[in-house]
């Protein structure tokens, strides 16, 4: 069973699930938003009088769901380097994919070594949130091995090539 990891300096998720699973040698982040984890409040979000959304700042709630992410990565032993495909949804992509462009690019200056992304825009997310991000890193320790060693059955291009002699009957301790 798949390691489930939670991550008591990051946000509780809003359903019944964890905040990010262990399985082999990678790491699946649930979706993250940007709520504080002490408050419970949305960083960058204007509410009017009754409590409404009426304006955000996507600059201060892709900061913040970085740092929520992080927190999770600390949890799991890993680290920020670790991350391998980063998914975005964007509730207004068109009023806001240049600001949380310009702070991914702060996070990954160099795209040479920036997870793989994709951003995607959606009519509304589960919570009063503008963005939220689903990740995929390695595990923050060494994947198992593919292949087991020579001789132990099942191996490619092992000396044996994975083969192991069958006997009908076992050896027996006599002596002729």
């Amino acid at each position: 069973m798949p390691d489930a990891i939670e991550a008591s300096a990051a946000p509780r998720p809003v359903g019944r699930y964890p905040h990010a699973r262990r399985a082999g040698g990678l790491l699946f982040l649930s979706g993250i938003g940007p709520r504080d984890p002490a408050t419970d409040s949305v960083p960058g979000n204007v509410l009017d009088a009754e409590g409404h959304v009426v304006a955000h700042d996507i600059a201060a709630q892709t900061h913040a769901v970085f740092a929520n992410v992080r927190a999770v990565l600390d949890a799991s032993g890993a680290r920020w380097e670790d991350l391998v495909d980063v998914t975005v949804y964007l509730t207004d992509m068109a009023g806001d994919f240049a600001g949380y462009n310009a702070v991914w690019a702060e996070y990954f200056p160099d795209p040479a070594t920036a997870p793989c992304r994709t951003t995607l825009g959606i009519d509304a997310l589960p919570t009063p949130i503008a963005i939220e991000i689903k990740c995929i890193a390695t595990a923050g320790r060494e994947p198992m091995p593919l292949a087991r060693t020579a001789g132990e059955g099942g191996a490619v291009g092992g000396a044996d090539g994975g083969v192991r002699e069958r006997r009908a009957d076992p050896p027996s301790n006599t002596q002729d």
